[in-house]
């Protein structure tokens, strides 16, 4: 079996590690993701054929696409992604065309999707089928009647199934989508995508820390990092508003994408009680060795923070109602502070994390179905 996975990232890393989780599941085919956005660097497994467009991204206010390579124009770009991708899926006539958000979103880059979608559904010989996968929440848009509409439309045309990556039982897709009823295809929910983590790289985070078994590690992080700085620079503050104390330490993680001088300003924080870095290949792991995550509420680091059964202090991104309504579901089942942004001032902050500091029992179980990567490759392999 041959699986073509397209995923574009457009501001943060959230989308990319989901799909690059669920890629690893299908260790049962040829996988080929196909990835455009900005460059992220990890190590694929041997059965993933990694495909990189050239890359576009977009501001955080969405502002509209704007070129990796500040030396191409937008549209010298599109056109060159255009018959990269439509050459793709005719020469490797794939059994699956599974894609990452679109319809319900990415609707900037129907350049490129719906001639290939258009060559798929004329091409019966190819026998592809085409599958939406989802994440739980969807952002808000302007006019959502016409969204939905145009949704329907794509997927009762173009799609054979909706694979929704979340729990029924927290998040349905009708919460944040009305006309669920009207999607003529199968909508299945896998369960939340994340890794799990790893025993003895947990073990190995936490010997790394040079902490006794009574001491504190606070994992502070920002996703991508486009949007993080001001979370990062609140933790770090009001750390060190906390008496001194060898058995607390703080590890932040800026992302590959903040600002140089965001990123410049937080290494200069850097101590014997503070280490700062860009990224860590294992962040599932990590969280399981610390006693407190402080984070935006993307998808991927709320499922981390969940499968790790870690403590959280979490500020969600306010240009759209998402990591909010998602913090606020999952801070039902877990010890999770929702912070607001007057909450970001040192004083203010501090408290917050003093009231963590205390506890002195973080274990935890959520009980939410956190098997969405494998039984999304279940599904993908039973059809």
């Amino acid at each position: 079996m041959k699986v073509v996975i397209y995923c574009q990232h457009v501001l943060g890393v959230g989308h990319f590690f989901r799909t690059l989780e669920i890629a690893r599941a299908m260790n049962f085919c040829e996988a080929i993701l196909v990835t455009g956005g900005g460059n992220i660097n990890v190590k694929f497994s041997s059965h993933i054929r990694h495909v990189s467009l050239p890359g576009l991204l977009m501001d955080s206010n969405f502002n509209g696409l704007h070129s990796v390579n500040p030396q191409k124009k937008v549209e010298d770009v599109k056109l060159a992604r255009k018959k990269l991708l439509l050459d793709l899926i005719k020469k490797e006539q794939p059994d699956i065309f599974f894609i990452e958000l679109y319809p319900f979103g990415r609707r900037a880059f129907r350049f490129e999707l719906i001639p290939v979608l258009d060559f798929i559904t004329q091409n019966h010989q190819i026998k592809c089928k085409v599958v939406c996968s989802l994440r739980d929440i969807l952002v808000e848009k302007t006019d959502t009647a016409k969204y939905e509409r145009r949704v329907i439309d794509a997927l009762n045309k173009y799609f054979d199934a909706v694979l929704v990556h979340s729990d029924p039982e927290l998040i349905r897709l009708d919460s944040t989508f009305s006309r669920v009823g009207k999607i003529k295809i199968p909508v299945v929910y896998t369960g939340f995508v994340t890794p799990v983590p790893d025993p003895e790289k947990v073990q190995v985070f936490r010997q790394n820390t040079r902490l006794d078994k009574n001491g504190t590690l606070i994992v502070a992080s920002a996703g991508g990092g486009n949007v993080g700085a001001p979370l990062l620079k609140s933790v770090i503050q009001a750390y060190q508003q906390l008496p001194e104390n060898k058995n607390i330490m703080l590890n932040v993680y800026t992302g590959p994408y903040m600002d140089k001088e965001d990123r410049a300003e937080l290494h200069s924080f850097s101590s014997t009680r503070i280490k700062v870095e860009e990224f860590t290949n294992d962040f599932v792991s990590l969280l399981g060795a610390a006693d407190l995550s402080v984070s935006m509420a993307g998808y991927n680091t709320c499922m981390n923070i969940v499968a790790a059964s870690v403590p959280a202090i979490v500020w969600p991104f306010g240009q759209n109602r998402e990591q909010r309504a998602r913090a606020e579901k999952i801070a039902q089942f877990i010890p999770m502070t929702i912070l607001e942004d007057e909450d970001l001032a040192i004083l203010a902050f501090t408290a917050i994390l003093k009231k963590y500091l205390g506890m002195q029992n973080k274990e935890f179980k959520a009980g939410l179905n956190i098997q969405g990567a494998f039984n999304t490759a279940k599904w993908i392999r039973s059809i």
